[in-house]
């Protein structure tokens, strides 16, 4: 899949097949879209593309209004939602900027400038909510019959439901903050994950839990920095780790931003996801994690960040973390195999 940051450049394809949104999250009401769009795309003979926007338009205005409060809780990273994107088959994705100038972009405008325009859309498929335009002035029937007088085809899809529940980003943000990640595995059809690159921290948990004084054998960390303040999950999870080995390692993480460190940390202020795999591979040693590329599946919340007044109560804590983890690896493990004697039988 192709990436560009907005639609003025040479490799951009001169006329596709078109969706319009945030994704954020890629759930399974965005891959049944996406599907639509790919079987489009290929009746007409053309590139399918998805127009997204960064950073949301939601965020823009909260932070032009000064109230954090309107930003939506962000389910995934740019890096991931790009990623599932291009798993979906997606041709070329536009990240276009979300600045003063588009939001004060009239519905007419944005049709001919960049639909028309700037991608060439012969086909544009939207969600049944879809809003466009300054003051979201634009709306289905305006696209509609902007497609009859400028010749591309326009087609709308209804809501996404999955046993009744109506597929969204909201329905995710609020599992994931509610710490339901089954319900949120159903709603993304995976299990909820974040991918990024490990960079350094204060190398401070390997001190934590060591095996003796001096020794950095303790609760090693992957730290990966989730790129927006307001994640839509935090706290402390069962994980899977995956990129390290060649097979996926359990651990346990905190999202968040670890309550209990000082303003001196290097990733002081910041949202992290912090990972003690439970099983650290040997042929990594101390540094050899460092500058990869990982994804975490946060698979069970074990509970909220908690805030611990010193070095020895956050070493217990740690250390119980791990434990819980690690009892559910194995009551998982437990149940697959009591699943697999049922089916065999």
């Amino acid at each position: 899949m192709q990436v560009f940051r907005g639609f003025r450049h040479p490799g951009v394809a001169p006329a596709c097949a078109l969706t319009i949104g945030n994704f954020d999250g890629v759930h399974r009401g965005h891959q049944a879209m996406l599907a639509l769009l790919q079987t489009e795309a290929r009746q007409r003979g053309l590139p399918s593309c998805v127009l997204t926007f960064e950073p949301h338009p939601r965020d823009y205005f909260a932070a032009l209004t000064k109230k954090p409060e309107l930003a939506p809780a962000r389910i995934g990273t740019l890096r991931d939602k790009l990623s599932e994107l291009a798993a979906c088959g997606v041709s070329q994705t536009i990240v276009l900027p979300f600045d003063q100038r588009l939001a004060s972009q009239a519905p007419e405008a944005f049709i001919q400038n960049v639909l028309i325009d700037g991608l060439g859309a012969r086909y544009v498929l939207v969600g049944d909510d879809f809003r466009f335009g300054a003051k979201r002035a634009g709306d289905y029937a305006m696209l509609d019959a902007a497609g009859d007088a400028h010749g591309f085809d326009v087609a709308r899809m209804n809501s996404y439901e999955v046993h009744g529940l109506r597929v969204s980003s909201s329905a995710v943000r609020e599992a994931l903050a509610e710490g339901r990640m089954a319900d949120a595995h159903t709603l993304l059809g995976r299990p909820y994950a974040i991918s990024g690159h490990v960079v350094h921290g204060r190398k401070l948990g390997r001190a934590l839990g060591a095996s003796a004084p001096g020794k950095d054998d303790g609760f090693r960390t992957l730290n990966m920095r989730f790129k927006h303040w307001k994640p839509a999950a935090s706290g402390i999870f069962a994980v899977l780790v995956h990129g390290l080995a060649d097979r996926p390692l359990p651990g346990v993480a905190n999202l968040g931003v670890r309550p209990s460190l000082d303003a001196n940390d290097v990733n002081g202020g910041r949202v992290l996801l912090e990972t003690h795999c439970l099983e650290w591979p040997s042929h990594l040693g101390a540094e050899g994690a460092y500058g990869k590329i990982v994804r975490v599946e946060l698979l069970h919340k074990l509970h909220d960040e908690l805030r611990y007044t010193s070095l020895e109560a956050l070493t217990a804590g740690i250390a119980k973390d791990g434990r819980d983890a690690r009892a559910f690896f194995a009551s998982t493990h437990a149940e697959t195999h009591r699943q697999t004697t049922r089916d065999r039988i």
